[in-house]
């Protein structure tokens, strides 16, 4: 019996203890969490709606008036200029003994891209020395048939004879040499080997040959083709909805995926008159100088000036939230609520600040900085 109210005791005596040791707890735990920042909860009603205790933690700023031209941005390919591109061509048939030159190297004009070895000019030099020896044999009887119609020995219509073999001999030298200038031979260095050189300077764009291939002439595909890369065509989808304010001769800005801080200047060349069936859209052509930076198959973004003034809303840059590739602001709503609404970003203003094309207007506002508040949403 005593041993049991001892236990009953204890317990007892126990208990204001434990309770204190329970409420320091609490206060230490108070303590740590009083300079955590206020908790954000996400309305369940609504996924875009959040509830701050204290709202006012949180810097704002107001949405400016920004006038501007109206815009349109489409993308782009960088395509070579097909007035600049030109293909290697060769009437020689024959085999590739030797490829100088690859697919995308820096040429110039007349620098040797490869050699073949040519039955064709083989024939033709043939064919020339054949027919300069028949000029030499034609001259020389011309000489002798007027030497002897001088003396009396041959008549008139031998002389004529004569005269017509040579004018023969000569038409026929002048063909074979014309023969392998085409094939493009050279008759101070008579061989079987053709050297074929590049047209123009540039860079090799396409190449359909290997080392030891056939060349079939103009029946087979080009060997090479050399683009002049110094201008550019970059071509963009236009909706059909969005062609009126695209005009031939307009200016346009075209940023490239690899640089975006890089702006170059174009004008539009053309306006495809036949839309895409199915997109619904057009091929609008920009012609840019290239100042090296461009290489054929990057993307772009082109920007299209209208002629009529717009106004637009104007946010600090840090405003701005770019999530599932969407742009998004928070807006502060009542009882210390915010909304996260979508917008469509513009170009980049001075001052950091950005220009809104629409999702909200000037006068309003919205969280300064929106990646610390959706960080601080995130931790919810």
């Amino acid at each position: 019996m005593k041993r049991v109210w001892r236990d009953v005791f204890t317990s007892t005596a126990l208990l204001p203890i434990t309770g204190l040791l329970l409420t320091g707890c609490g206060n230490a735990n108070n303590a740590a969490n009083a300079g955590a920042p206020p908790p954000l909860r996400i309305e369940l009603k609504d996924p875009n709606v959040f509830r701050a205790e204290h709202p006012e933690q949180f810097t704002l700023a107001t949405a400016v008036e920004h006038i501007s031209t109206s815009q349109l941005r489409v993308t782009a390919t960088i395509n070579p200029d097909i007035s600049r591109s030109v293909p290697v061509v060769t009437l020689a048939t024959g085999r590739i003994v030797e490829i100088k030159a690859r697919l995308g190297d820096v040429v110039k004009k007349g620098q040797v891209l490869l050699r073949v070895e040519s039955a064709d000019l083989a024939g033709a030099f043939s064919d020339y020395r054949k027919a300069v020896a028949d000029e030499q044999l034609a001259s020389t009887q011309l000489d002798r048939s007027k030497d002897l119609y001088g003396r009396g020995a041959i008549s008139l219509n031998d002389l004529q004879v004569a005269r017509d073999t040579e004018d023969k001999a000569k038409v026929d030298l002048e063909n074979a040499s014309e023969q392998i200038h085409v094939l493009g031979g050279d008759l101070n260095h008579p061989s079987a080997i053709l050297d074929i050189a590049a047209p123009i300077s540039g860079v090799i764009t396409d190449q359909e040959v290997t080392n030891a291939a056939g060349v079939a002439g103009l029946s087979s595909p080009n060997p090479f083709t050399i683009s002049d890369l110094s201008n550019v065509w970059v071509l963009c989808d236009v909706y059909e909805n969005d062609l009126p304010t695209v005009r031939i001769g307009d200016s346009a800005e075209v940023r490239l995926d690899a640089y975006p801080d890089k702006i170059f200047s174009g004008r539009v060349s053309n306006i495809g008159p036949v839309l895409d069936p199915n997109m619904r859209t057009a091929k609008v052509r920009i012609e840019v100088h290239n100042p090296g930076l461009m290489r054929v198959g990057m993307f772009a973004t082109a920007t299209f000036h209208g002629q009529r003034q717009e106004r637009f809303a104007a946010v600090p840059a840090t405003s701005i939230v770019h999530l599932h590739d969407r742009d998004w602001v928070y807006v502060p709503a009542s009882d210390g609520q915010f909304r996260r609404m979508e917008v469509r970003a513009g170009e980049m203003l001075s001052g950091n600040m950005q220009v809104i094309l629409g999702g909200i207007s000037s006068g309003q506002q919205v969280v300064a900085n929106a990646l610390e508040f959706q960080n601080t949403v995130e931790q919810q």
